[in-house]
């Protein structure tokens, strides 16, 4: 309902009030004066407690509203206004700097949810603003290099390219390594499309594998049969955070001599024995957009294990432009830079990486409390030798739960809570069928077909995540009557 729906001025009368709370059913309008600041609140308890008295409905509003309202600013986080809800308060009126009603909130109705929004609360505003201040916006400036080398110190001196997003990176990994027309690279069936459409960008052939049923990532016992003489690389995704197995990745590359481009878009803090993911490959990309762990808002990094081929990528990512000589070029190359103003975001979010991570382990603990006392939910895992960063909290509603997915999403959506389903599996769309279709893809299938995520903001707080749980709590409760 329309917060306008339910605001009444203060000189109108009794009777025109009554009327609009019986044709509203909420219980509750909101008093302004001339100059639309809210000054009091208004039940139908409170107009029948002065009929009782003798009061008539030719009163006016004024006479009878109750001005010891509790009021939020607008601006309040769901955390703040379900700290404020309880047994005598259960609608609160949402207001301006200056006093305007603009909104208001309770339990059923929240500022939404977002699936995963970023938390800018660091030194971004000062680095951009010193990028300002000295006239370094583009992909020159000292931010560019500052976030590649924290990329390098932290995965273990891998060189470091930033790039303008995560496809690109994906891309300029591929282009560098030399893999093209002719080669094959193994690929899970169960990722965003960006893994596998920088594979066809080169011209290379995807080779669609299917994933393991607890982690989700390429079926390490999947793999060796889909080699061929023509493969070139596997291209392991770390999907939602939990890292593949490297090791098993890695005995298999080098038996058959195969290049190793790790897609860690997901998964930055991830670890796989104690080490990041990212430094088992070739080559290792990462993506900064919006709703990542990190973020600049559009915005990716490369990292090449050898360093001869990380200066042909750099070369590739100015436009193949010599370093030696300005404005020659030795390869058609592509304009994937990274702004310093992009940078300057990424170097005050990487200062914060390790709280980030930790918040989103935190809400998976706070999650898995809730969904592990139903056995129809198959909770997100940590495998063994691997830390988890929980990118998205993703879980799986089985076959046997009294419900369907899209019920509990429908039901989280009308409670203010953004939910997300699972990727479909590649070889159901359109551009990808001709990659899968002799494939018995199942278990990617069965998946994304009961697979839903939930709220995973960094900025999440600890009573928004329990308001969540009691939702899906009262969901079942409901369903089993």
């Amino acid at each position: 309902m329309d917060v306008k729906e339910v605001i009444i001025n203060q000189n109108a009368k009794l009777r025109e009030a009554l009327q609009l709370l019986d044709k509203l059913g909420l219980g509750i309008l909101f008093i302004i004066d001339d100059f639309e600041i809210l000054v009091g609140v208004l039940t139908d308890g409170d107009i029948r407690r002065f009929l009782l008295i003798d009061g008539s409905l030719d009163n006016k509003v004024k006479e009878v509203m109750n001005n010891a309202f509790f009021s939020l600013p607008v601006d309040s986080d769901n955390g703040t206004i379900l700290n404020n809800i309880n047994s005598k308060i259960k609608i609160i009126p949402l207001v301006d700097t200056i006093g305007k009603i603009v909104d208001y909130a309770s339990i059923n109705k929240l500022r939404r949810i977002s699936i995963s929004a970023p938390l800018l609360e660091g030194n971004e505003l000062l680095y951009v603003t010193d990028c300002i201040k000295t006239n370094w916006i583009s992909s020159q400036g000292k931010y560019v290099r500052s976030f590649e080398k924290l990329f390098c110190d932290y995965h273990e001196n891998f060189t470091a390219l930033a790039v303008s997003n995560g496809t690109v990176a994906l891309h300029l990994a591929l282009d560098a390594l030399g893999i093209g027309e002719g080669d094959e690279v193994l690929v899970p069936n169960l990722t965003f499309a960006a893994s596998i459409n920088a594979i066809i960008y080169t011209g290379a052939t995807p080779v669609l594998v299917d994933v393991e049923r607890d982690s989700f990532n390429i079926d390490m016992d999947n793999i060796e049969k889909h080699i061929t003489n023509k493969t070139k690389a596997i291209m392991p995704v770390h999907l939602y955070g939990q890292s593949c197995d490297m090791d098993k990745i890695t005995v298999i590359s080098k038996k058959f001599n195969l290049l190793i481009i790790e897609d860690c878009a997901e998964a930055l803090g991830s670890k796989y024995k104690g080490r990041p993911v990212g430094v088992f490959g070739d080559a290792a990309t990462f993506s900064f957009f919006g709703n990542k762990t990190i973020t600049t808002g559009e915005g990716g990094m490369v990292l090449f294990k050898d360093p001869v081929i990380a200066n042909k990528a750099a070369v590739l990512r100015d436009h193949g432009m010599s370093k030696e000589k300005r404005y020659w070029h030795d390869f058609v190359g592509y304009n994937y830079r990274l702004t310093n103003l992009q940078a300057a975001i990424g170097v005050a979010q990487f200062e914060r990486l390790s709280e980030f991570v930790n918040a989103k382990r935190k809400l998976a603990e706070i999650y898995n409390e809730t969904l592990s006392k139903y056995s129809f939910f198959q909770i997100p895992m940590e495998k063994q030798d691997t830390y988890n960063s929980y990118w998205l909290y993703t879980f799986l509603v089985k076959e046997e739960a009294p419900f369907k997915r899209e019920e509990l999403m429908d039901y989280l959506n009308k409670k203010g809570v953004e939910t997300r389903p699972v990727f479909y599996p590649l070889h159901v769309m359109p551009p990808y069928k001709l990659f899968g279709s002799n494939e018995n893809l199942k278990v990617s299938t069965d998946i994304s077909e009961i697979g839903m995520s939930l709220p995973s903001s960094v900025s999440l707080s600890a009573v928004e995540a329990n308001y969540i749980c009691s939702c899906v709590s009262n969901f079942i409760k409901e369903i089993k009557g």
